[in-house]
């Protein structure tokens, strides 16, 4: 041995030789597995749109609701912001998934503590320290500690905990984008149940009308019964003619109850908030709408579903990753500083001396290593499962999109085939208006009695009846569309195509 200059033993180089190649030899346990999913290329919708001839690179408002300029629904909407219970819910898990990323971002950093214990303790005289200092056995002392500073650090050399940092922040993402999937189904709700209940309130008093028109042709059945002018069926169908429209007032009235309590659930109150509902003048229909010329590449940015999917696919990669380091080692660092003395009982006043004193004073440092061997296949069950977790984040993202653009066909067609029925049935009353009007004056003119004006002015109520409902279709194919589109959701820190992350 050369004098000044310590040798390391060879069982210390040998034993750090194991663990280098223990370490670089990790790979080859890890199992390749089957070929991750693949995310679907968002197809394209030229066919669909050529229909459209007012294509603008224009994507719905985030208040879109205001342009159907009805006062009423905008002061739903602002009390369902404010009050909903389902939209406060998934703000408060929106804030628990920030609280997670922090809890998993502290994991990068040292942990720094201190700690301080005083313990009081009677030594055994049978026990092992009595045994080597038989001058302590059946004594009772005091132990006091004192470390101001503890240290403790696992170094990340696999990128575990980055891995599942940016997994957390991935959740968080999602769960930002899954608000405002409920933001938007709830206000999208909420205009539809409006629309429906406005044009059951206009119906309501359409069908009050023809009950009351109904009423008075009975009375005229009955009294030309009476003076022998008609026989008995004409009073029996007139009757029944009542008791249907009476049977249709009370199922309308039935349904508006229907539409008024949903409104005031979405809106956070209760049923009797909803009474005075609909006082206002009807919703603006709008006589265009803007559709974005590059539709499906920009539904991943505006779809707030589509970009919750995709984040959370992303997270479950990560995910991957993190399940991938379980097999390599972990390799930490704990270090301490402080006091510690020892003192019988009888001399308990002077502990406080002596832990103080420079003669006190310790400190440690304790390196270690864990090296995964054999755990009866759990790493490789937790890898398996982890991957068929990202296949299936990034099925469901396959799947969603596909959705997103089959509710943006249906929407569109729906637009389109209410909106030209609209127009034809207003030409349809328009006409039967006419009629009505004609028969009024051959009234007037001694050409015909009451019972050929009101029996003009029935149809004219049915198809108005039949008005409101379609406009209450074209309304809500409107707020389909504009769901169909994101509502207003616009997030440009989504990628447009999604790009498989490397586990």
């Amino acid at each position: 041995m050369i004098q000044g200059r310590p040798t390391i033993p060879p069982y210390v180089s040998g034993l750090c030789l194991s663990i280098m190649f223990a370490v670089t030899g990790c790979g080859w346990w890890i199992p390749k597995g089957d070929p991750p999913a693949t995310y679907l290329v968002s197809p394209e919708l030229q066919e669909t749109l050529e229909e459209v001839t007012n294509r603008l690179d224009k994507w719905p408002d985030d208040r879109w609701w205001e342009q159907f300029e009805n006062t009423e629904l905008n002061r739903l909407m602002e009390t369902a912001l404010r009050d909903n219970p389902g939209l406060k819910v998934a703000s408060a898990r929106l804030r628990e998934a920030h609280g997670l990323a922090r809890v998993e971002g502290a994991r990068l950093l040292p942990f720094l503590d201190a700690d301080a214990s005083l313990t009081y303790e009677r030594i055994s005289q049978r026990g092992v320290f009595a045994a080597l200092n038989s001058e302590t056995a059946g004594q009772r002392i005091l132990l006091g500690m004192i470390n101001p500073l503890t240290f403790r650090y696992e170094f990340d050399f696999w990128g575990k905990y980055r891995a599942t940092l940016e997994a957390a922040l991935g959740h968080a993402a999602a769960q930002e984008a899954e608000l405002a999937e409920v933001r938007l189904r709830l206000t999208t709700g909420i205009a539809r149940a409006y629309f429906r209940g406005h044009a059951l309130h206009h119906q309501l008093e359409l069908v009050h009308a023809i009950v009351d028109l109904r009423r008075r042709l009975r009375m005229l059945a009955e009294t030309r019964s009476k003076l022998g002018l008609d026989n008995d069926l004409a009073v029996k169908q007139a009757i029944a003619d009542y008791e249907a429209a009476v049977t249709r007032q009370a199922s309308v009235h039935d349904q508006l109850d229907i539409q008024c309590n949903l409104l005031a659930r979405l809106i956070g109150k209760g049923p009797d908030d909803c009474r005075h509902f609909f006082t206002v003048s009807s919703p603006i229909i709008p006589e265009q709408m803007p559709i974005p010329e590059h539709l499906s590449i920009g539904l991943l940015v505006h779809r707030p579903d589509l970009a919750a999917a995709l984040y959370r696919a992303y997270a479950a990669a990560r995910v991957v990753k993190v399940a991938r380091t379980q097999f390599y080692p972990t390799i930490d660092l704990t270090a301490f500083v402080g006091f510690n003395a020892l003192t019988f009982t009888k001399g308990a006043d002077k502990l406080a001396n002596f832990l103080f004193s420079g003669q006190s004073f310790s400190y440690g440092l304790a390196p270690g290593l864990r090296l995964p061997i054999f755990e009866g296949g759990r790493l490789r069950g937790e890898l398996a499962t982890r991957r068929a977790e990202y296949d299936a984040a990034v099925e469901l993202y396959n799947d969603t999109l596909l959705d997103a653009l089959r509710e943006v066909a249906d929407s569109l067609s729906a637009w389109h085939a209410t909106r030209e029925m609209l127009e034809s049935h207003h030409r349809l009353v328009t006409s039967l208006s006419q009629d009505w009007r004609l028969a009024k004056v051959r009234v007037v003119s001694g050409l015909d009695d009451d019972r050929e004006v009101l029996r003009h002015r029935y149809p004219v109520l049915e198809q108005e009846y039949a008005l409101r409902a379609l406009e209450s279709d074209q309304l809500v194919a409107v707020v389909d569309l504009i769901e169909a589109l994101g509502g207003g959701y616009h997030n440009p820190d989504v990628e447009k195509k999604p790009k498989e992350p490397t586990s």
